[in-house]
């Protein structure tokens, strides 16, 4: 393995500084960004849509989401000038009059040849691990899991894995980790093989996707190896719901993985014999240590493969492997933490290693200048301090410098409070996965004890603790474990100001504050004693003028506390909106849809449906939440889907809000989404298709001009088996011929009289 390659499988996790985010603003009935309006027809000839946003005036056709109306030129097939030209033009048609004009097909973002320079590197030296037998025949399925800890080694795996299986072809393709597999195709007729660099929690995979998915490379005659993070939990889950088994990428021992390499480097066998003749057998064995992974015996192969005629110098090799760097540090820092001056030259070596001396000198006394004596570990004779009086004592006497940057190390620190640093973990969120080293006390739960302790016995500390907490970033990471600390404060606490410290953060403008709040009032009403009195205040909150406290209402019922009453927490956030339009409010209608969408996802749709309906029907802020919230809950989970499919008490209900939000100028967009993403999934199985095809019948049925804008978009759509399909062209065919569509049975006929 390069040291290329063990840069690609040994990625450094960087974090910036996360900074408060500031509170959604938006006016209002602006979309959620990457919603389809109008432009995103494809290029070409203006149909029947533009035909009749021409004849009403964009009123109620397909102007997205409130744009000022313009004029529009109906001229198939012409070149049209509406300014002044200067200088000559040229005229290109492309693809005929049935083509797509010069926009031509959309640039695949998410995907990419792997050269053959990377194929062979990968080939070189390889040495075959124990598991790769089994990894090959599992590929014979079209579809590998592959799984384990950077620097194992798995994309070079992964390499082989597809180049050997498809009979040494050098045509592979790379996939993102943020591509939807669901949507996924392969266009490349000449590929064999493609690797995807992880997947997603945003796209999850379902057993009819991985089916299709099969099916799609079966065809094409292709392989996939998806690379997985070293994730237990998303191991158990793809074993549990996909019924797969990702094969652990473990590697092969240190020794076989020298021998390998070696051997390629060095292909002559009697010159490999002379230079691992120079060694000391010992020290090469205490150099291949069993934990090192293959990158770091690249390097041991690379210093020894490129020392002299003389053979290597194990003293010089010992010094340059990197994997031996780390166990120096610490007696480095020690033997300068008395020299600023040496503290400042060693980070400025650090990070200007390879320039001129000159400037690494300059750079070390300007990092000295700017650390303004944090680099020096003892305050200077005569420092001025000051005490509690305010008088000011000149010491003669040295002491520790409590702003020195070296003072306590974390081991340090570790060891004073008996804790312990975890091994280093993968963990995701919704859009990218993360590396941790978690800190663990050693002893089960002293956590909980240490903080119970200090909130019952040191009166002024919950105070601190509480301002403390409020000023947090506004990162779910850090608000959860937060509010649960909080909640269960407000048992250790007791009497009527019990959730006092809870109420200053529901108070607060920060939006961090506000969550944290939630959370503990989830955590606080699973005591029985306090259960009550959270009630009480969410009650009384939801009615204030205050937005900040309404505001964390909803929070609160899109989290554990509604998740587990569902039916309080409905009543409560139908009370919260206040409909005035301004900024804030707009934060708290924001905060009430996503909470309406959490308790959706969260097993509640049959509640959460039946009141948005309730909703729907009336009038006020309320009505505007639920129409405005009712196309994200299409896509949230299977329910919409299965109640259509099987004609269930809310189906005709979510018939008739389709066609509602389908023709609201305002949340055309996001329902025109919804309805895409049913007929794209419904590829996976007969009962979404089913659904799509029910759906889509009843809307053809009553054909106002939103459903025309929807079949529109679902006829130019790229994707050729998309569900739906046929439906949506007979409907559009009738209305072009001015013909009466035939009303459904039971909404589940087509315009043309065949059943769905």
């Amino acid at each position: 393995m390069s040291a290329e390659e063990a840069r690609r499988d040994n990625p450094q996790q960087s974090e910036g500084a996360s900074r408060e985010e500031p509170e959604p603003q938006a006016a209002a009935g602006e979309p959620p960004e990457g919603d389809i309006g109008f432009a995103d027809l494809d290029d070409g000839d203006f149909d029947e849509a533009a035909v009749e946003y021409a004849l009403h005036g964009g009123e109620s056709s397909g102007l997205p989401f409130g744009r000022q109306p313009y004029p529009v030129i109906v001229a198939p097939h012409a070149n049209i000038n509406t300014g002044s030209v200067h200088g000559g033009q040229r005229v290109e048609n492309r693809g005929g009059a049935t083509g797509s004009g010069t926009g031509g097909r959309r640039v695949e973002a998410h995907e990419g040849p792997i050269s053959a320079v990377e194929i062979l590197d990968a080939k070189a030296g390889f040495a075959e691990p124990d598991w790769f037998p089994t990894a090959l025949a599992e590929l014979d399925s079209r579809l590998l899991f592959l799984t384990g800890e950077p620097g194992t080694g798995r994309r070079t795996a992964a390499l082989n894995l597809l180049h050997r299986h498809s009979g040494g072809s050098m045509s592979l393709r790379a996939v993102d980790g943020d591509m939807n597999l669901a949507s996924w195709r392969p266009r490349h007729r000449d590929t064999r093989g493609y690797l995807v660099d992880g997947l997603l929690p945003e796209y999850p995979l379902k057993p009819g996707m991985v089916r299709h998915l099969q099916s799609l490379l079966s065809t094409a005659d292709a392989r996939m190896v998806v690379v997985l993070p070293d994730a237990p939990e998303l191991v158990r889950r793809l074993s549990r719901e996909l019924h797969v088994t990702p094969v652990r990428c473990t590697p092969p021992a240190a020794r076989a993985v020298f021998d390998a390499r070696f051997a390629d480097a060095v292909p002559d066998p009697s010159e490999r014999a002379r230079r691992l003749g120079l060694l000391a057998p010992s020290l090469l064995d205490e150099l291949l240590a069993p934990e090192l992974v293959p990158a770091q015996v690249a390097e041991l192969v690379g210093a020894v493969a490129t020392a002299g005629d003389g053979g290597p110098d194990l003293a010089d090799i010992q010094k340059r492997l990197s994997f031996l760097a780390e166990g120096e540090v610490p007696d480095l820092l020690a033997q300068l933490r008395d020299d600023a001056d040496g503290l400042a030259f060693l980070l400025a070596t650090c990070v200007f290693e390879g320039l001129d001396h000159r400037i690494v000198r300059e750079e070390a006394e300007r990092l000295l200048r700017l650390a303004d004596g944090r680099l020096s570990s003892v305050l200077p004779e005569g420092a001025d301090r000051s005490d509690e009086d305010g008088r000011r004592d000149q010491e003669r006497k040295p002491r520790p410098n409590p702003q020195f940057v070296f003072r306590r190390s974390l081991d340090e620190l570790l060891w004073s409070v008996r804790a312990e640093r975890r091994p280093r973990e993968i963990r995701s969120n919704s859009g990218y996965t993360y590396a941790v080293e978690a800190v663990r006390f050693t002893r089960h739960r002293q956590a909980e004890a240490v903080l119970r302790h200090v909130w019952r016995e040191y009166g002024h500390l919950s105070g601190l603790l509480t301002e403390w907490m409020a000023d947090l970033k506004n990162e779910h990471e850090l608000t959860e474990p937060v509010g649960r600390v909080m909640g269960r404060a407000a048992g250790w606490g007791g009497g009527r100001r019990a959730l006092e410290h809870i109420g200053t953060l529901a108070r607060s403008s920060r939006r961090s504050s506000r969550a944290i709040a939630a959370y503990a009032l989830g955590m606080a009403a699973g005591d029985p004693v306090l259960a009550r009195e959270v009630k009480y205040r969410l009650s009384r909150w939801s009615a204030q003028q205050s937005w900040q406290v309404r505001s964390t209402v909803a929070y609160a019922c899109g989290a554990d506390f509604g998740a587990s009453r569902p039916e309080v927490a409905m009543r409560l956030l139908r009370n919260v909106p206040g409909g005035r339009g301004d900024e804030h409010e707009h934060t708290v209608d924001r905060a009430v849809s996503d909470a309406l969408g959490d308790l959706f996802a969260s097993g509640s749709q049959a509640t959460v449906f039946r009141h948005l309906a309730e909703w729907a029907d009336g009038e006020g802020a309320s009505a505007d939440i639920a129409l405005w919230t009712f196309p994200q809950l299409l896509q949230n989970t299977s329910w919409c889907p299965e109640q259509v499919a099987d004609d269930g008490e809310y189906a005709a209900q979510i018939i008739a809000l389709v066609h509602r939000t389908l023709n609201d100028e305002l949340r055309f967009a996001t329902t025109c989404n919804a309805v895409l993403w049913w007929c794209r999934m419904a590829t996976w199985g007969d009962l979404p298709r089913t659904a799509v095809e029910t759906l889509l019948s009843a809307l053809a049925a009553d054909f106002r001009h939103g459903v025309l804008r929807l079949f529109v978009v679902i006829d130019r759509a790229d994707v050729p088996d998309l569900a739906g399909l046929d439906i949506v062209r007979d409907a559009l065919h009738t209305w072009r011929n001015g013909e009466q569509p035939r009303q459904p049975v039971n909404g589940s006929t087509h315009p043309n009289g065949s059943t769905a």
